[in-house]
């Protein structure tokens, strides 16, 4: 079959697009910069920055000398051109959160989720009411708002409109983008949160400038987000990355999933407080969520033999996996997430890159490095809201 041809219209967004992007994960940079690191033309730069400006879309930010003439003028994205909502849906809340174009948070917004498996109506019902908080405390019209992105459990089926099969929620084949068009006309993108998370790292935190990377969220659930050279792999219907659900014991303890011997029943959240609760012969832990409890477990292992031991166990193990995917993907860069995963690895850092140096082979361990999400606990809901920044910067920000 003949290969499509490009029209002049197809390359001057493929300009703007290679510009835009580069601005906005590099910038500010100068005409001059931009021209050396896209390979456009330095006439070719001028036009379409020129466009862009009138446009709204890139400002000067500044100045940088040059050789011998005049100082070149600094460009970046211009963070009010546009605003972005970004929604984690997680185990024990909903959170909504605005964003400018420089995702500086300007409004958010959490809703508690009472049940482990959440009906979806429930759910639809917090993110809606989200939306329409974060963006009347901020004042904006309408139009005001680019997008909003959404990163869910589970896995998400994209199509036409985002389906999310989530196994652990009880949620199979729910149509959640269609049932959020009934109550906003807001463009959205849904997308499985430790994929959220992956881009955000490497595009803003532990993981930027480098091009293979593997971001692994642990919360209640566990993911990975597996990239190279910038892009996601998926898999074949978007469930690639379900680390969690890998099993690591052969009829081992009951996953939430129903499998037994699954990575999230051994370093999950719920896992590792069911292990310190049956260690500590049932009786309850302290903390009147999963969050505060494994900080209480965090704080009384300083104390007490059961909860270090507890602990360590969970380090050993999230090391030993962390091994497996350094394993299976050689990346030059492990990045430790989620709120779980940073109440862990900021008290057993060294201990997890011990155990993953014990299991990995040699060669690769010694490419890779292990790091802590920079972001925060609470970067699902950046990385959601890189959804819809990723749809501008692909179309140069043209309609």
């Amino acid at each position: 079959m003949e290969a499509k041809r490009a029209t002049v219209r197809d390359l001057r967004r493929r300009n703007r697009a290679a510009l835009l992007s580069r601005l906005y994960l590099d910038g500010p940079m100068s005409r001059h910069q931009l021209a050396g690191s896209t390979g456009l033309s330095p006439a070719s730069v001028s036009n379409v920055i020129g466009e862009m400006i009138e446009q709204g879309l890139v400002e000067e930010a500044g100045a940088v000398d040059s050789d011998g003439g005049r100082p070149r003028a600094l460009l970046r994205v211009r963070p009010a051109y546009g605003y972005l909502v970004g929604v984690d849906v997680g185990e024990t809340r909903v959170r909504v959160e605005l964003f400018d174009l420089a995702m500086t948070a300007l409004a958010k917004a959490d809703f508690p989720v009472d049940s482990a498996r959440p009906a979806p109506d429930t759910v639809v019902r917090h993110i809606l009411a989200g939306i329409e908080t974060v963006t009347g405390a901020a004042g904006l019209d309408r139009g005001d708002l680019l997008g909003v992105g959404i990163g869910v459990p589970g896995v998400v089926e994209q199509g036409a409109e985002a389906v999310v099969h989530a196994q652990t929620l009880g949620w199979d084949a729910v149509p959640l983008e269609a049932m959020l068009r009934r109550g906003t006309d807001a463009n959205l993108y849904v997308d499985n949160g430790a994929k959220t998370l992956g881009r955000a790292e490497q595009w803003f935190g532990a993981g930027r400038g480098a091009r293979h990377v593997v971001v692994a969220l642990v919360g209640s659930g566990v993911g990975a987000a597996v990239l190279a050279e910038g892009v996601s792999y998926r898999g074949v219907s978007s469930s690639a990355g379900e680390w969690g659900h890998t099993t690591i014991v052969y009829g081992g303890r009951r996953c939430r999933c129903g499998a037994q011997g699954c990575l999230e029943a051994y370093v999950g959240a719920e896992g590792v407080l069911d292990r310190w609760r049956q260690a500590r012969r049932g009786r309850a832990v302290p903390g009147a969520d999963e969050e505060s409890q494994i900080g209480a477990l965090v704080a009384a292992a300083d104390r007490s033999e059961v909860a270090a031991r507890v602990l360590a166990e969970a380090g050993g193990y999230l090391g030993a996996r962390l091994a497996n995917l350094i394993n299976l993907f050689n990346p030059e860069r492990v990045v430790l997430g989620g709120w779980a995963g940073l109440a862990l690895g900021g008290r057993l850092l060294p201990e997890i890159r011990r155990a993953a140096a014990a299991q990995a082979l040699r060669h690769p361990y010694a490419e890779a490095s292990i790091e802590l999400c920079r972001l925060g606990p609470d970067a699902v809901s950046v990385g959601a809201a890189t959804l819809p920044m990723a749809r501008l910067l692909s179309t140069g920000g043209a309609a």
